[in-house]
């Protein structure tokens, strides 16, 4: 099993959606690259810490490459927006792929290459390595399973495309 963490605004939405695709075998959400030790939601809402929310995605990469997921994430977020998906504004927000394995970082970096041909505006999507990850409060980890009308920025027919993904 293969690890790669992303953040794409309010981390509830991008959970449910990677959660779904076939491959992905284990998400968890939390707080990467923190400034502080252990930082909560209330540090991440009080501006305490400059972490993001994030996605600890752990995959099968004998059913899906890191490009694939990594394709399917960039249609999910607006990576030319600084601190901002959707109606969640802040710094936490951001979008962000944080790698552990330096051959990942040639994956990523090409693969927003590519799809800054897509967009005339930058891409302000950060790439790093992971410094550190704290798994988020309990409440959270599958947040739209124990709450099927909470609030998320990701479009819910992006649910239907993550179930329905096979490897070409």
């Amino acid at each position: 099993m293969k690890k790669i963490y992303l953040a794409g605004g309010c981390f509830w939405g991008v959970e449910h959606f990677l959660s779904l695709i076939e491959g992905i075998t284990k998400t968890t959400v939390g707080y990467a690259n923190s400034d502080i030790l252990s930082p909560s939601y209330e540090d991440l809402k009080a501006h305490r810490s400059a972490a993001s929310e994030t996605v600890e995605t752990e995959y099968d990469e004998t059913v899906i490459s890191l490009q694939e997921i990594l394709d399917l994430f960039f249609q999910i977020i607006d990576p030319t927006l600084l601190d901002q998906q959707g109606h969640d504004i802040g710094h936490q927000y951001r979008t962000g792929i944080y790698y552990t394995e330096e051959e990942d970082k040639e994956i990523i970096e090409e693969a927003l290459k590519k799809l800054q041909e897509h967009y005339e505006k930058p891409v302000l999507t950060e790439v790093l390595k992971l410094e550190n990850f704290t798994r988020a409060e309990e409440y959270h980890q599958d947040y739209l399973i124990k709450n099927p009308q909470g609030y998320c920025h990701v479009d819910p027919k992006m649910f239907q495309v993550a179930r329905n993904y096979k490897r070409k």
